[in-house]
C-alpha cells in the first residue's frame, strides 16, 4: 500500500529533510555562502514581492469600500483588509511569488551543476557540496520569507491606506490605531509562524528536485518546473494546517 511511486518520492523528501538537519548542525557552516543566499532570496525577491503586496492591498480595498459603504460600515475596511492581509494574503502571495522565483531557481541552478557534474566535482576535492549548496539555500529561504512577508504586509496596508484616500480623507493615526487597536497577538503569531514552514517548504523542494535532478538539460527543466508546482501545492497545504490548527487551540 505504502510502496508507490508517490510514498516513495515522499520517503526521499525526508530523508533528504533529515539530512539537513544533520548537516546543519554539523560544523563547519558556511557563513559566506548564507549571507550571499540570504541576499539572493530576500533582497532579490523584494520588488516582486513588494510590487505584488502593494496592488493586492490597493485592489481589495477598492473591492471592498463599496460594499462597506452600502452597509455604513467604511471604519471597518482599515481592519477588515489588514486582518485579510496579515493572516492570509500576505503569507500566501509571498510564498507563491518565492516559489515562483526563487525555488524554480534553486532547482535550476542545482539542477544544471548536477548533469554538468560540478557536484560530483566538488565531493572530490573535499568540499561538502550538500551543506555548501543544500543547507544555505534551504536555511535562507527559512529565515527571509517571514521577513519578505511582514514587509508585503506594511507595503500591502500602505496600500490599503492610499486606497481610502483615494475617496475620503482619513489620518495615518486614526488608519494605524483601527487596525493595532483591533489586531491580537494570536490573530498574529500563526500567521507569522506559519510563514517559517513555507521557506522551508521551498528551500528544500526545490535544493531536493535539483539536487536529484538527471537526464541531461531534461533534467533541468523538469527540476525547475517541479520545483515550482509542488512547493506551491505544498504552501496551500501547510497553510490549511495552520488554520486548523489556529482554529483548534483557539486563536481565530
Amino acid at each position: 500500500m505504502f510502496n508507490g511511486p508517490l510514498f516513495t518520492e515522499l520517503r526521499a523528501m525526508m530523508g533528504f529533510a533529515g539530512r539537513f538537519f544533520r548537516e546543519g548542525l554539523r560544523p563547519r557552516y558556511e557563513w559566506l555562502e548564507l549571507v550571499n543566499q540570504c541576499y539572493v532570496v530576500g533582497y532579490q525577491s523584494l520588488p516582486l514581492v513588494g510590487i505584488t503586496s502593494f496592488i493586492m492591498g490597493l485592489v481589495l480595498t477598492l473591492r471592498l469600500r463599496p460594499t462597506m459603504v452600502q452597509f455604513g460600515a467604511t471604519s471597518w475596511i482599515p481592519v477588515m483588509v489588514g486582518l485579510t492581509i496579515i493572516q492570509e494574503l500576505g503569507p500566501i502571495i509571498t510564498g507563491l511569488m518565492v516559489a515562483g522565483k526563487v525555488g524554480s531557481s534553486i532547482g535550476a541552478e542545482l539542477g544544471s551543476m548536477r548533469v554538468s557534474e560540478q557536484i560530483d566535482a566538488m565531493e572530490v576535492s573535499g568540499t561538502n557540496p550538500f551543506k555548501y549548496l543544500v543547507v544555505t539555500r534551504i536555511l535562507a529561504a527559512t529565515l527571509m520569507v517571514p521577513i519578505l512577508t511582514l514587509l508585503a504586509d506594511a507595503i500591502g496596508l500602505f496600500a490599503c491606506y492610499l486606497g481610502i484616500n483615494m475617496q475620503g480623507v482619513t489620518s495615518v493615526a486614526l488608519f494605524t490605531n483601527n487596525i493595532l487597536g483591533r489586531l491580537t497577538f494570536g490573530e498574529v503569531l500563526p500567521a507569522v509562524v506559519k510563514t517559517f514552514f513555507f521557506g522551508f517548504a521551498i528551500g528544500l523542494i526545490g535544493c531536493y528536485k535539483g539536487y536529484n535532478a538527471n537526464k541531461g538539460t531534461e533534467g533541468v527543466g523538469v527540476a525547475a518546473n517541479s520545483a515550482v508546482v509542488l512547493s506551491s501545492l505544498l504552501i496551500f497545504l501547510l497553510d490549511l494546517v495552520a488554520v486548523g490548527v489556529s482554529t483548534a487551540l483557539g486563536l481565530i
